[in-house]
């Protein structure tokens, strides 16, 4: 892949004819799954007048991923899919410690997958990029972890993690894909389906109209291909959701990739955005984001951090990941740009708008440290 320096990269793109481009649903046997696990319950769907003043739309509402499953993110949703259907593809009778789940991580994928690891009784090893708080390793430890760190960026962790998982008795759990590696992180982004499932039922709940605008948080993209999958899936006649996907600055491999029209790396720099630091799409995301997604936009530390401390005010607990979202879309509706950017989002004084808060605070031991 060609590598660009972050620093030299766009921050905004549209793309016209995404509300147009068609995929097939996730399975819908996820969400059952998902339904019948124990501590399972459905993330709040909050609504925030204050913000759909400030932002001239309807309404807006706040998907709060700050304790899904006993975890800080929404990430375990994707993780105890995937385990569980790596396990369903297990000889009946295997020991149950045999197995070791391999994955890198810059927090909270690791710690979702080492918690689906204890519960099913298997070992967790996970590579830590460099950068990662000491509080998010010892977090990972906390599980049950093997943690080893890598002194690279996340995309030398994610190497790193696939050599080791190359081990007899050894699979990688990795939420990210490429060429040869796609079966497993498809079920990660299938496990994502869980989500939007709930905002469908939620939305439909508080009388509201189905979403004109759904902001999602990026790294990878796997997340985003979930929302892209859900939403470019429904029936001919569903009112068409415009898809905005949200980067740090320091990290813009999806939006760079969208201008190029083909995925590309790009050299990541720091940014308090620790679960979006991502220098490479994920290359079974990629043509989902590359046809599916409406508008893309990258972010600056201040505005994340502003957003963050913003949703807090408002009852939202999100860290800087989470609140990428609402930065993005402040991004888009206001400035010299706004009247082009509005209309490429199909935004009017009627639409709702929902705002994915993929972390909480206490996913991002940096930014707690930083709060007042």
């Amino acid at each position: 892949m060609n590598e660009t320096p972050a620093s030299d990269s766009p921050t905004w793109y549209t793309n016209p004819t995404a509300r147009e481009w068609r995929t097939t649903p996730a399975p819908a046997e996820v969400r059952a799954f998902h339904t019948a696990l124990p501590d399972h319950a459905p993330t709040p769907l909050t609504e925030l007048p204050v913000l759909a003043a400030e932002l001239g739309v309807g309404r807006v509402l706040v998907k709060d991923e700050s304790a899904r499953l006993g975890l800080p993110a929404f990430k375990a949703l994707g993780t105890s899919w995937a385990v569980h259907r790596i396990l369903a593809e297990r000889p009946e009778g295997t020991e149950p410690g045999a197995l070791t789940l391999v994955t890198a991580t810059d927090g909270n994928h690791g710690r979702a997958l080492a918690r689906m690891a204890r519960r099913f009784g298997r070992r967790a090893h996970v590579f830590v990029p460099r950068g990662v708080h000491p509080a998010a390793v010892a977090a990972l430890s906390a599980e049950g972890a093997r943690v080893t760190q890598v002194e690279g960026p996340y995309d030398d962790a994610v190497s790193a993690a696939a050599e080791a998982a190359a081990a007899p008795d050894a699979v990688l759990v990795q939420d990210t894909a490429w060429p040869g590696y796609e079966r497993i992180p498809g079920w990660i982004v299938e496990g994502y389906s869980t989500l939007f499932g709930e905002i469908d039922a939620q939305l439909a709940e508080a009388g509201a109209r189905p979403p004109g605008l759904v902001a999602v948080p990026v790294g990878v993209g796997s997340l985003a291909q979930a929302a892209v999958t859900h939403y470019r899936s429904r029936p001919s006649g569903t009112a068409a959701t415009a898809l905005l996907s949200v980067e740090p600055q320091a990290a813009p491999c999806v939006l760079e990739s969208l201008h190029r029209q083909e995925a590309v790396s790009v050299t990541t720099g720091e940014t308090a955005m620790a679960g979006l630091n991502c220098g490479t799409p994920s290359h079974l995301a990629w043509p989902h984001l590359r046809g599916g997604l409406d508008a893309a936009v990258a972010v600056t530390e201040d505005a994340a951090r502003t957003a963050a401390r913003d949703l807090a005010a408002l009852g939202v607990p999100a860290g800087p990941c989470g609140a990428a979202s609402l930065a993005g879309v402040r991004a888009a509706v206001s400035g010299p740009h706004a009247s082009e950017r509005r209309a490429a989002q199909g935004l009017t004084a009627e639409s709702t708008v929902v705002l994915l808060s993929t972390e909480g605070p206490a996913a991002n031991p940096q930014f707690q440290q930083e709060r007042p």
